[in-house]
């Protein structure tokens, strides 16, 4: 099983036109393209490099959703086959999402606690599973970056644009499905004796991230956060002053709440 959050952060520009202009009179700038504003994202990225103390983990991942035919029972099944689009030799996996967890228990906790199995296959899978009776529903291309780090859990944050198809597996022509907008997630695999304790590592963690956007439960839509704005321009600002390899090297817990608070 998975512990697991969501949100959503802007990457249009945002108007810290002050911060931007002193950052642009300086040859070190942190953006990795020079531009008149800052965005959301390059902030929130800065963050989770102190934050988890490693170097992200760049996405193209190809995903697609199949459900079983009539042939298959009465309740549809749900698979999704995804390949990794950014390895030299792409890797390919099947995920099956269980059920969440319901009762007291799960109301209690803000991270969704739900059934997940994945397995490495191969390439001819997709092949496999049509023979089975599977259809394809729907196929999706994740674009973005990713953090894998230990903090009282494994977890793994993932930021990362969602495209559509135009045409059947042309991955090259994705366009957004929202423009402007990327999906934050926050897991961690978890298991039924330990749930619990890595429910609170990843709602501990998210509370780092809290400044710059809203994280919770898959399907409980909390919109964009009002903060964003002044917490990046503080962030980067701080950045600036300090050095991003400092920032790296010495970000912790204390210094992001005098940062961003």
């Amino acid at each position: 099983m998975e512990c697991v959050v969501q949100g959503i952060i802007e990457t249009q520009c945002i108007k810290c036109i002050e911060v931007s202009k002193e950052i642009l009179s300086t040859k070190a700038s942190v953006l990795s393209k020079p531009s008149t504003h800052l965005q959301h994202v390059e902030a929130l990225e800065i963050l989770l490099q102190g934050l988890c103390g490693v170097h992200k983990e760049r996405l193209r991942i190809h995903e697609l959703c199949l459900k079983s035919g009539p042939n298959l029972g009465h309740v549809a099944s749900e698979v999704r086959v995804l390949c990794d689009l950014e390895q030299p030799d792409p890797t390919w996996m099947v995920r099956h999402i269980g059920g969440a967890m319901r009762g007291s228990g799960a109301d209690q906790i803000s991270v969704l606690v739900r059934a997940m199995v994945e397995s490495k296959v191969s390439k001819n899978v997709l092949r496999l599973f049509y023979a089975l009776g599977y259809k394809l529903d729907h196929e999706l291309l994740r674009v973005g970056f990713a953090f894998h780090f230990q903090r009282g859990a494994s977890i793994t944050v993932t930021v990362s644009s969602v495209n559509k198809m135009l045409k059947l597996h042309a991955t090259d022509e994705a366009v957004p499905v929202t423009p402007g907008i990327q999906l934050v997630e926050v897991t961690a695999l978890a298991s039924s004796e330990n749930y619990t304790e890595v429910a609170a590592a990843v709602s501990s963690f998210c509370e780092y991230l809290a400044p710059l956007l809203h994280l919770s439960k898959p399907g409980t839509s909390t919109g964009v956060v009002s903060t964003a704005a002044a917490a990046a321009a503080s962030l980067m600002s701080h950045v600036r002053c300090r050095g991003y390899n400092m920032i790296e090297e010495t970000l912790n817990c204390k210094m992001v709440g005098k940062i961003l608070y």
